[in-house]
């Protein structure tokens, strides 16, 4: 049944790629043009101060990132199913509305991959030296990938939502851990996209071709591309999770607030879970945590709550 649900997902992605392509395209052509802009302005201090550093290049994704909410906005809108999307006021529209978190979200990001990276590097460089350094190693390798899961859900939530940057971050590390299944499946995207394009950028046979190729796949291709394989990984539960949340938030203040007025009785009786969108395979071992609608849950209790459930649904 998993594996059914799986080559359905994956023939519905595959379907809506190709449908969505042409529009996917044009919106790269809208994010080309500051691409090139930003890039070259730090080009070009990267070579008149001599630094020569690739860090001075990556300084590109501060000011970029704000045109990164535009292609994040069109995607989302794909990947929700919507038929006509109008690439060119969703993609504005993101940028003016979600500008400021943007830019607060490529300092962040870029203060991550700098610190992840000199400390794997350094740490990597005293482990050829002593083993015992291999463990903060280790560490910094864990703690990186948590931060790429993390700004797989950054991005789409607060174009998404208008909820608070506090929110944001924490929503997002909390579905680093309990959407771990979905995150490798857009790893998994990311994989072959890059697959792709290294073997695309191995054909060209002479530095002209390779300069060419680069730039129509950093221009043309492959940043809508990225932000629509990871939306079609995590986009679907990431939605679900914060609307499930925001309903559950409104039902406890409703009540909290009868309670305060002296009203010991709501106007709805509370409808209970019936674990009808909960899949689990009751045949695994082990009993570990699931994250299940913003709870950390063991597998046993999951399992005996959906069965009660089905119990209750069948004595109706």
């Amino acid at each position: 049944m998993a594996s059914e649900k799986n080559a359905v997902a994956l023939t519905g992605f595959f379907s809506s790629l190709f449908h969505n392509l042409p529009k996917l395209l044009f919106t790269n052509l809208l994010f080309a043009v500051p691409f090139a802009v930003i890039f070259g302005i730090f080009y070009l201090i990267n070579i008149l101060t001599g630094l020569n550093s690739m860090f001075i290049y990556f300084l590109t994704v501060i000011p970029l990132f704000p045109f990164y909410a535009g292609v994040t906005q069109v995607t989302s809108h794909m990947v929700r199913g919507e038929e006509n999307v109008d690439i060119l006021p969703n993609f504005i529209g993101g940028i003016k509305e979600n500008w400021l978190r943007f830019l607060v979200h490529g300092i962040v990001m870029y203060a991550a991959v700098f610190i992840s990276y000199y400390s794997i590097v350094l740490y990597l460089g005293l482990g050829s030296k002593n083993g015992m350094f291999y463990v903060p190693l280790a560490l910094c390798i864990l703690i990186a990938v948590f931060f790429l899961f993390m700004f797989f859900y950054v991005s789409p939530m607060t174009v998404t939502f208008d909820i608070s940057m506090k929110d944001i971050y924490k929503n997002s590390a909390l579905m680093t851990f309990g959407e771990l299944k979905h995150n490798l499946f857009a790893v998994f995207g990311i994989l072959i996209l890059f697959l792709v394009c290294a073997t695309v950028l191995m054909c060209s046979f002479t530095p002209v071709l390779l300069i060419i190729f680069t730039i129509v796949l950093a221009l043309f291709i492959v940043p809508s591309i990225l932000s629509f394989i990871i939306n079609s990984a995590v986009y679907k539960n990431m939605y679900s999770m914060i609307v499930d949340k925001d309903s559950k938030s409104k039902t406890i203040d409703k009540k909290m607030e009868n309670r305060r007025k002296g009203q010991f009785r709501d106007d709805e009786e509370p409808v209970a879970e019936d674990y009808s969108d909960l899949e689990i395979d009751e045949s695994a071992d082990g009993d570990e945590f699931i994250f299940y609608h913003g709870k950390m849950m063991k597998r046993s209790y999951l399992i005996k709550l959906k069965k009660e459930a089905e119990e209750r649904k069948n004595l109706k």
